[in-house]
């Protein structure tokens, strides 16, 4: 990585639970953050940060977004694609239409971000490398009814991952995958109207939803992003990439049938 004080991450998502944690983490280590996100700046992003407001299911955004970016800074030290969109609905019930911008949202805009990103992120080659963290899903290796877009787009973030890892190692960039299992965050607790943990307040269903991890609990944000930030940090995670890190608590580790 370049000098410590000098870091930079860019990450979409910037305004949702993980994104929002994550920009406290690194900020917490002496990052420079630049944020993107379809909200407006938020109150509590930090003052010296970049915020960029845009869709990034539309590719035209995204040019403009690393337009913005190239202005800003010649260079990356991470990328994290955090960013995300959930239909919940049957797959019979689901339209060409839905489907298509979830594929848009989570999984196209990560490929056309990489290649915009490349070259800021190429630059840091000669001194240490650089990453790009991708936040996937335990939807990805495990997953229920009524979330089938979600669901695929994040597999296919996986096989992505794995693909950017081998064609971008040439260029010291590292890629890896997060898959965060339940995590109390606004995302999560729309999606629980799906019915899956059972009916009851919402807090029934949380409590009900903390019963199927090992831990017993649901996550919270912050351990999502430090988890992220061990991917990111270069003097952590060197000799990791192409990989798949599940941060479930447990909970595709037991088997549905116990």
């Amino acid at each position: 990585m370049s000098d410590l004080e000098n870091r930079i991450l860019l990450i979409t998502g910037a305004a949702g639970g993980i994104g929002r944690a994550t920009v406290n983490v690194f900020l917490q280590k002496g990052w420079r953050v630049i944020g993107v996100d379809r909200q407006e700046r938020y109150s509590s992003f930090p003052e010296d940060g970049f915020y960029i407001q845009a869709d990034i299911s539309l590719p035209e955004q995204i040019e403009l977004i690393y337009a913005q970016v190239s202005a800003y800074t010649d260079r990356l030290d991470v990328v994290v694609n955090n960013a995300a969109f959930q239909i919940e609905k049957p797959l019979l019930e689901t339209t060409a239409e839905e489907w298509d911008m979830v594929m848009a949202s989570n999984l196209r805009s990560v490929f056309l971000g990489a290649k915009l990103a490349h070259p800021l992120l190429a630059k840091q080659a000669q001194v240490g490398g650089s990453a790009i963290v991708n936040v996937s899903s335990v939807h990805a290796v495990a997953t229920s009814a009524d979330i089938a877009a979600y669901a695929a787009s994040k597999g296919g973030l996986l096989a992505l991952t794995r693909a950017m890892a081998i064609e971008f190692a040439r260029d010291e960039i590292r890629v890896n995958a997060i898959l965060p299992g339940a995590v109390d965050t606004p995302m999560l607790r729309a999606g629980l109207s799906r019915g899956h943990v059972g009916d009851g307040t919402l807090i029934d269903r949380l409590e009900n939803l903390a019963r199927k991890t090992v831990n017993g609990r649901v996550g919270q944000p912050e351990e999502i992003a430090r988890a992220i930030y061990f991917l990111a940090d270069n003097t952590q995670s060197s000799f990791m990439t192409g990989q798949a890190l599940i941060v479930d608590g447990g909970a595709t580790a037991r088997l549905s049938t116990e």
